[in-house]
């Protein structure tokens, strides 16, 4: 079943840029901090929108982890440390389902000291069994464990939020 198509999604990404903007109105950089491929994806439509919306500097950048076993390899951020001092970091993700994959991405923001840090995701599941507090979401959605959420962002023509 589709949640959200195109449209929909375009206009919660319209939506969330500015609550982000809102937050954060005079801070000297906004850092959008993408999860693997789908956050990533995620974060540079988010990237796109706010930097036609406000003169705030925005930089894009990865975490890279394995959600299945985030203990199994380093978690990695694509940004040298010592930039992410002092600034404002959203971490971006598509789904926030347990909250695992979410709470493992602070791991590399532990050994700097962001001025704040903040999570942003398309659709929020409201069964975390991590510590997970998501600050700006698309669409809330109390689901039951054995459903699924799968989005698609395949480039701009295609982007879809489905429940299986």
């Amino acid at each position: 079943m589709k949640l959200l198509d195109k449209q929909q999604i375009e206009r919660k990404i319209q939506r969330l840029a500015i609550q982000i903007l809102e937050n954060n109105l005079g801070e000297e950089e906004i850092i959008l901090a993408g999860i693997n491929n789908n956050g990533l994806t995620f974060a540079k439509l988010l990237f796109k929108r706010l930097k036609k919306i406000t003169e705030i500097p925005v930089t894009l950048t990865r975490i890279r982890l394995s959600p299945a076993n985030p203990i199994s390899t380093e978690v990695e951020i694509e940004m040298a440390a010592q930039d992410l001092n002092d600034k404002v970091v959203i971490i971006v993700d598509d789904v926030a389902n347990t909250g695992r994959t979410i709470f493992y991405a602070f791991k590399p923001l532990m050994e700097v000291l962001p001025k704040k840090i903040e999570v942003a995701v398309l659709v929020d599941r409201k069964h975390k069994s991590f510590p997970v507090e998501v600050n700006y979401w698309g669409l809330s959605l109390a689901t039951t464990v054995q459903e699924h959420i799968a989005v698609s962002i395949k480039g701009k023509e295609e982007i879809a939020v489905h429940l299986d």
